[in-house]
């Protein structure tokens, strides 16, 4: 089964809103950025297990040269394992899922 990245880190995002009255994109993107339970990046790791996130990227290395190239990097990422690279999709993505959960808010969703 695909694992589908956008919905893990949207569902990530949702829960981290619940713990905190801020709602100012800008400032919500940089904690979130750091946050290893939505992006991983603060350790590098979300997952802490390799066997996972290379689960995760199966079926998915298009998502992770989309990352890249937003990044500014090459396919020479890849040697930094397979948790970087499962961060890093988490990161790409995290724009976006925060501007849906914002906005879910504001409807009151």
């Amino acid at each position: 089964m695909e694992y589908n990245y956008y919905e893990a880190v949207l569902e990530d995002v949702r829960e981290a809103l619940k713990e905190t009255d801020v709602r100012d994109y800008d400032e919500l993107y940089d904690r979130l950025w750091i946050d290893d339970a939505v992006t991983g990046n603060g350790s590098g790791s979300y997952t802490f297990n390799t066997w996972e996130a290379e689960e995760n990227l199966c079926h998915n290395m298009d998502l992770l040269l989309e990352a890249l190239q937003e990044f500014g990097c090459d396919i020479s990422y890849l040697e930094k394992g397979a948790e970087a690279c499962d961060v890093t999709i988490r990161c790409y993505l995290l724009g976006q899922a925060l501007s849906e959960a914002l906005e879910e808010l504001e409807n009151g969703e």
